[in-house]
């Protein structure tokens, strides 16, 4: 199949409505009945301002960046991206053509 992948950058500690960024994304995705979705945590990074971000052993509350990852079929990554404009969400995201499928080895 042929599809998108799309990937939302931001701060492990970024809030929208009280939650988390990143399990709020998980969360509309899930919602909307997207069939799946992943974080991951990054050793250090940065972004647009030229601040390196990284965690270290002392912080309590982390400023590393987080990558949330979905794999969409076209008409979902339309709604999806549609839903995230009508909150007013600002956030950077990438939009990748992908190929994806699942192999069955048996």
């Amino acid at each position: 199949m042929n599809g998108f992948q799309l990937k939302f950058y931001m701060h492990e500690n970024r809030k929208h409505n009280g939650i988390l960024l990143y399990e709020w994304l998980i969360e509309k995705a899930k919602e909307m009945e997207i069939h799946g979705g992943s974080v991951f945590r990054a050793i250090a990074g940065f972004g647009r301002h030229g601040v390196i971000h990284e965690e270290h052993f002392f912080e309590l509350a982390s400023n590393i960046p987080v990558e949330t990852i979905f794999i969409l079929n076209s008409e979902e990554c339309d709604k999806f991206l549609i839903m995230l404009k009508k909150e007013k969400l600002n956030v950077f995201f990438v939009k990748i053509p992908v190929e994806y499928g699942v192999l069955d080895g048996m």
